[in-house]
Order: structure tokens, then sequence, then C-alpha cells
């Protein structure tokens, strides 16, 4: 199997009702003076992110490990919700949710001996199914005033990832049939850098990084995140935001055996709605 059974069902729940709560916290947050008008009090945002994936996993079997060529399974689009409350002028929390979820039918590729199973290889076309949840909550510390400020962040990232596999594969001359499924999460730390510039108080740019990168346990890897984009509000509290990003994601599961691993690069525009307060 790819990765562990899920241990911790409490978790995303916490991490979702966090990023609802911010609402909570915005309303009796007051200020005396004004923040940077590249800054909202609040502000919540829904849409999506269309990207051109590309993704290799290697999956463990009671056979051995069925790895795959890089492959470009065509362009997905994914739910996408953003919230930030600003506490102060100069701190904040920043909430993120994304899903990615994709279906590859076609040859997966390799040879591979393992133990006393001998050379394990895939006969025909493979499916390969992978779904990604990644949600982060972070503390945000502003700095700078007037039109520009920059952004330094600290915090959790929250990650499951669901894999499955089936194909008919060789082992020792043998056809067998291998159908595997499974899923695990983990929690990362996670770290983030930005920088917000007003043209105008309804005309803004921003670009944004992070990283999350957990070396421990037997599901680990590393998350990695950038994006740069511009705000319109073309009315006082409701805009539209525009954006290009890259993420890469690298998500490794200690096995019994064998590592199982899944790499996928998210490359592409996003389209948001934006309500700010």
């Amino acid at each position: 199997m790819l990765l562990l059974r899920s241990r911790s069902r409490g978790v995303p729940g916490a991490l979702a009702a966090a990023g609802v709560l911010i609402t909570s916290i915005a309303a009796p947050v007051a200020a005396t003076a004004e923040p940077s008008p590249a800054l909202d009090r609040f502000s919540f945002s829904v849409g999506a992110f269309n990207a051109d994936p590309k993704f290799s996993a290697s999956v463990e079997t009671p056979y051995g490990v069925l790895r795959s060529n890089e492959l470009k399974p065509g362009r997905v689009t994914m739910p996408r919700i953003t919230a930030d409350v600003l506490i102060g002028d100069s701190q904040g929390i920043s909430f993120d949710y994304y899903r990615y979820k994709r279906d590859y039918d076609g040859q997966v590729g390799a040879n591979t001996t393992i133990g006393g199973f001998g050379a394990l290889s895939a006969i025909g076309n493979a499916n390969l199914s992978a779904q990604l949840d990644f949600a982060k909550l972070s503390y945000k510390w502003w700095l700078g005033s007037g039109n520009t400020v920059f952004g330094l962040g600290a915090g959790a990232a929250y990650y499951r990832a669901t894999f499955g596999a089936s194909a008919l594969v060789g082992v020792n001359g043998q056809v067998r049939s291998v159908s595997e499924r499974s899923s695990d999460n983990a929690i990362a730390p996670l770290l983030e850098i930005g920088v917000r510039h007003a043209i105008t108080p309804d005309l803004r740019l921003f670009a944004d990084a992070s990283g999350v990168w957990k070396s421990s346990g037997r599901f680990h890897g590393n998350i990695y995140n950038a994006s740069a984009g511009v705000e319109w509000f073309p009315v006082k509290n409701v805009g539209l935001v525009l954006s290009y990003g890259v993420t890469n994601i690298d998500l490794t599961r200690d096995g019994s055996f064998a590592d199982s691993r899944l790499k996928v690069r998210l490359q592409g525009p996003s389209a948001f709605v934006k309500a700010r307060f």
C-alpha cells in the first residue's frame, strides 16, 4: 500500500473549523489606526486552481513495488478556499484549503525485484487514482507601512493523501491481479513569506511562498508552493483575484519492505471571488 491508515480523523475537521471560526475572531477586532491599504481587516475567498499536473508514484503491493514513470493525466480544476483576519495593524491569521483529485489509465512501467517474489511488472494498462487534501493555518507578522508590506508566517499544515492502484502484474511468469487503496494523514510545520502592494485601495498586487517539511515518521515529505497575482475590487467589498502558482508535492511512506512514494507537480492559474470587510 502507498500510505498508512488514518489515525487522526478529527484533525481535518479541527483545521477546517479553525478557518471558519476566523470570522468570529474578526468581529471583535478593533484598531485605533488604519492598517496598510494593501491589507484587509477580514477577507474570505472562494475559487479554483486550474493546473496541468505531472505525477509519479511507486506502490507497495503484496508482490513487490509497482513504479510509474512521470505521468501527465491532463488539466484538472481544484476547489480552493482562503481566509485572512488582521489582528491589530501588523499581525494576523491565515487559512488555506485545497483538494487535488485525479485518475489515470495507461501504461506504468518497471520491473522490480523484491525479496523472494522475483520480478514484478505490469501487464497492459493500469489504473492509478490520487487524492490530496491540504489545509494550513498560520500566524503572520506584517512588516512595513504605507502601500507595501512584507509578511512572515509560521504555523501548521495538515495533509491527507489517498492513493489507489489496480493492474494485472506478472510475477515469476504468473499473472496476478493487484488492487490496492489506502490513505494516511500527517501534521507538519509551515513557514511562509509574502509581499503585498497597493497600487490603489482597489487594485493590489501580491506574491507568496510557503514550505511544509516533515522529515520523521512513517508518512513524511515536503510540499512547496509559490504564487503571484492581482486583486481588483470593482465594488468596495467584493473583488476578483487572479494568480498563477506552482506547487510541488513529494510524500513518502516507509513500508515493511520498500518505500512508497507520491510526487505531484501542479502549475497553472487560479481565480477567486473575494469578499473583504
